[in-house]
């Protein structure tokens, strides 16, 4: 018997074992049949001589748990990739009844009609803070004033307009 036909029966008569040996390491038996397949087709070939049939056996299942450790560490490099980098406009929105969406639209057109109703100065700076992400040193460089009034601005819109939400 050549040493080609040596390795097919070894490997034949130790395929199920070795199929039981990879499934809990991958946690699936599809996958670890897949395994055992791949190591058959790198120890078939009677490239190197392995010696006595035990070192042999232990060769095939050493390569049997190293293609299982590669197949779990390529796992966890697609799911690191693929995981939660998704952006928001991507994610799948949860559905709004008809009459949430009638409400947001009446709470955006009474905050509208809020900050229509303020200081032309007082508007610019709530606006500018709140919707445009600029500092209130910003706010303040902008307008010309101090700080403390920039934030006295924004405060003074904020509570209107919370007034104006809690009236309706």
């Amino acid at each position: 018997m050549t040493d080609v036909e040596t390795r097919h029966c070894l490997y034949l008569a130790h395929r199920a074992a070795l199929i039981d040996y990879a499934t809990p390491i991958l946690g699936s038996r599809e996958a670890a049949e897949d395994i055992v397949q791949d190591a058959y087709l790198r120890f078939a070939p009677a490239r190197t001589r392995i010696g006595a049939p035990e070192q042999t056996l232990a060769y095939l299942y050493r390569t049997v748990r190293n293609l299982a450790f590669d197949v779990l560490k390529r796992r966890k490099i697609e799911q690191r990739e693929t995981g939660n980098d998704t952006p928001f406009w991507a994610l799948p929105r949860e559905g709004q009844t008809p009459e949430q969406a009638l409400l947001f639209c009446d709470q955006i057109r009474i905050v509208s009609d809020a900050l229509s109703a303020l200081p032309q100065e007082m508007r610019v700076a709530v606006e500018m803070y709140r919707f445009g992400d600029f500092t209130l040193e910003e706010v303040a460089a902008h307008l010309g004033i101090s700080v403390a009034t920039a934030h006295r601005h924004v405060r003074t819109a904020m509570v209107r307009v919370a007034a104006q939400l809690d009236r309706s």
